[in-house]
């Protein structure tokens, strides 16, 4: 079930990596800074120093490396939990987790920063500018969270008795 698991982050990873590749060096997009592409939707270019969002910026090149380091931690242990997990919902969401994660420590280790181009707006209200790698990690996130909130305990059979019984 790991392979599974291990072969979505590679996908993600290479989706995301060629994604990258396709706005840095075929559109070029941080010499044109924005292309427009739906009403709602254009190609923005935006070097990333922080985390998800733009939050914690790293301002300093210690700071770009911890964030690295503290990126590669994580997803180390993505990765192990990865290896023992049985559930086909719960591999897929590591899974993204894991290729979007190293796809960003791949951004920050090149580029000192992690590269961000999706940009969705209506009107005056803008989405923070992200990249496939950001969506393939908060999808992961979302189906872990979603699993762990509306998983329940199995209920004990009519003829079992619940342990707080069996111990009276």
């Amino acid at each position: 079930m790991a392979k599974a698991g291990y072969a979505l982050a590679a996908a993600v990873l290479l989706a995301d990596q060629a994604s990258k590749y396709w706005v840095l060096d075929m559109l070029r997009l941080p010499e044109t800074g924005g292309i427009d592409v739906l009403p709602f939707f254009r190609l923005t270019f935006v070097g990333n120093a922080g985390v998800s969002m733009g939050m914690l910026q790293a301002g300093s090149d210690l700071g770009r490396w911890l964030l690295t380091v503290i990126t590669a931690g994580i997803a180390l242990a993505v990765a192990l939990w990865l290896r023992r997990e049985k559930h086909p919902v719960d591999v897929a969401a590591l899974g993204l987790v894991l290729g979007g994660a190293i796809g960003n420590i791949i951004d920050r280790v090149r580029f000192g920063h992690v590269v961000d181009f999706l940009h969705f707006f209506w009107g005056e209200y803008s989405f923070w500018v992200f990249n496939l790698a950001d969506a393939a990690i908060t999808l992961g996130v979302m189906l872990l969270l979603g699993r762990a909130v509306l998983a329940r305990p199995a209920e004990p059979s009519p003829t079992e008795t619940p342990k707080e019984a069996k111990d009276a």
